[in-house]
């Protein structure tokens, strides 16, 4: 990819685009990738960075969103159905089956909620039962008929849940299985959907770090945050996708809207073997005493347990509670009452709104979580339209960004040339697809590169077929394991820092690795990934310092960690160079 520096120059020289796309998480991604594969000049801008508000606080699921069903949603849960088993297929490296384990405790409750939820008469939750779960569960399959990329649910009995879940309340009268997908690295989904479009973008260009300022009739005025730059362009459309941030980018425009009225969702990740252990492979998904649906999720060797669903007026200020937590540990003990929580096994907490519609229900479980394009026509201030894009979630990204391309394409007078839903993304391209094709791409990294083959299982989880653009650019180098993370490679940090528009220390700890979701970063590991991503980027001594106070600052206040724990092992130098050969990675047979 161009440097950053050459597409800001290319910016400036432009003048002029087809479509001018305000907000780089998954929506405005998505949009610019099929508005270029349509050849049309666009420009994407994010004032942070790629993927780093509401999309970065997802529950890391794709879902076909069952309790949907209880709202009527059936648009939304067919859509999103089908999306899923897109995704399951066109990136299969980042979209992995998930089985969903939901734990039931009542046999006929819900009977009259449901209904009347259905239509409208009853806004309070209630528990459902049995029969119910059972109803909407051959619902949730019957939608899914017709991509059978996941098996049919199952139901079990209290022996059988108990066998399955040793752990499990022995109150819970049977549990209910059925398949979603899981999503371990949302950030690293929207960027490859992200390169994927910059393949082809030859007269386009997303950048990060760049904001909306003001308009003045036919032109917007962005704004360089890197450099305070002022950078004029005239766009013919301008595609609002920033999300919880759609009012306030309107404002700007000087185009006032109240679309969004959104609500934050909580996360804990907890360091907790047992309580992983006793999960397994499995989501466990179930409703709490008050109604709300919560959520156990694995994730690599840590647990995430979500998420709440409460008002917020300014998603600046969007932060995890002292309640929530509370409320999280209670949630978890109905379910597994023996296994012990504390703070202690806490090593990340993070928390996103939802870019919903202002909705005035007294239960935001009431909220729609389908997705509308709302068109502001121009005036004698602005020259031309704003498409907001309110509300959608990622399970429907893709389909989203049609509907909002379909728009513009009208409205531009051109034809659409090309279709998304068969594209597979990034690494999800000639992924081996059985056990003997992954055996050989393996073998042809470990001949051609003298690579292990447990490393090279590292690297195809991590990008897919992607990994072979690491390799390719160390040659038949052997690699550098990082002191501190000896999964990671130097010459992969590297690579990710000069391809993947690392700007600063956290796009690359938050977004471009899972090491701070997994709450990896130590004192130590952070002064490491510092130095490597100085000596890519020419960083002096004074900018390396500033980018870890950044960091530090980011995960207390945006994260609520107290970054001066050090929970590794203490050792000098010299025990650490020993430390460092002895995680070397070793060829196998």
């Amino acid at each position: 990819m161009r440097s950053r520096a050459d597409r800001v120059q290319k910016l400036r020289q432009m003048e002029t685009c087809d479509v001018l796309i305000v907000g780089a998480g998954i929506n405005g991604i998505g949009t610019y990738h099929d508005l270029v594969l349509q050849g049309l000049n666009v420009v994407l801008v994010d004032r942070n960075d790629y993927c780093s508000g509401a999309s970065a606080a997802s529950s890391h699921m794709i879902h076909g969103g069952l309790r949907y069903l209880e709202n009527g949603e059936f648009r939304l849960v067919n859509e999103a159905v089908q999306e899923r088993g897109l995704l399951l297929q066109n990136a299969p490296h980042l979209v992995k089956p998930l089985p969903t384990t939901f734990p039931i405790f009542k046999r006929f409750s819900g009977l009259l909620n449901a209904p009347l939820k259905f239509l409208g008469l009853r806004v309070r939750p209630g528990e459902r039962g049995a029969l119910v779960i059972k109803i909407g569960l051959l619902l949730y399959d019957w939608f899914a008929r017709n991509r059978k990329v996941v098996p049919h649910h199952i139901f079990r009995s209290h022996d059988q849940s108990l066998k399955l879940f040793p752990a499990l309340n022995p109150e819970v009268l049977y549990t209910a299985t059925y398949y979603d997908a899981a999503m371990p690295s949302p950030e690293r989904l929207a960027l490859e959907v992200l390169m994927d479009a910059q393949q082809v973008a030859s007269t386009s260009v997303a950048l990060n770090y760049v904001s909306l300022k003001s308009t003045q009739g036919a032109e917007t005025i962005l704004q360089d945050e890197q450099t305070g730059e002022l950078i004029r362009i005239r766009p013919k459309v301008v595609v609002n996708a920033a999300g919880p941030w759609i009012d306030v980018v309107n404002q700007a425009m000087g185009q006032p809207s109240h679309y969004i009225g959104g609500t934050k969702g909580s996360h804990l990740v907890l360091n907790n073997p047992e309580l992983r252990a006793t999960i397994g492979d499995h989501e466990i998904f179930f409703e709490n005493e008050d109604g709300r649906l919560v959520l156990i999720f694995p994730l690599f060797d840590r647990v995430i347990i979500g998420t709440s669903d409460i008002r917020v007026e300014n998603p600046d200020n969007a932060v995890i509670t002292e309640e929530e937590i509370d409320y999280f540990f209670e949630m978890v003990k109905r379910v597994f009452p023996t296994i012990e929580l504390n703070r202690n096994q806490i090593v990340f907490t993070f928390c996103g709104v939802r870019p919903l519609p202002k909705d005035e229900s007294d239960n935001t479980d009431m909220i729609s979580r389908d997705h509308k394009i709302e068109v502001v026509e121009p005036n004698d201030q602005r020259s031309f339209p704003i498409y907001s894009l309110v509300g959608g979630k990622w399970t429907t990204f893709r389909a989203l960004a049609k509907q909002a391309s379909l728009l513009v394409l009208q409205r531009l007078g051109c034809t659409r040339r090309t279709g998304t839903a068969d594209l597979r993304i990034g690494g999800g391209r000639h992924f081996p697809e059985s056990p003997e094709a992954k055996e050989k791409l393996l073998t042809t990294w470990q001949l051609g590169y003298d690579l292990p083959v447990k490393r090279g299982e590292t690297l195809l989880s991590r990008y897919g077929t992607k990994a072979t653009e690491i390799l390719r650019a160390n040659g038949t180098a052997r690699e550098t394991p990082m002191l501190e993370y000896p999964d990671f490679s130097i010459e992969e940090i590297k690579f990710l820092i000069n391809q993947e528009d690392v700007v600063h220390l956290d796009d690359l700890v938050f977004r471009r690795s899972t090491l701070g979701m997994l709450g990896r970063i130590t004192e130590p590991g952070l002064n490491e990934l510092a130095t490597i991503t100085a000596s890519a980027l020419n960083w002096d001594a004074r900018r390396v310092r500033s980018e870890i106070d950044r960091v530090r600052k980011f995960l207390q206040s945006n994260h609520r960690m107290h970054f001066n724990q050090y929970l590794g092992p203490k050792r000098g130098r010299r025990q650490g160079e020993k430390h460092r050969q002895e995680r070397r990675w070793r060829a196998v047979s």
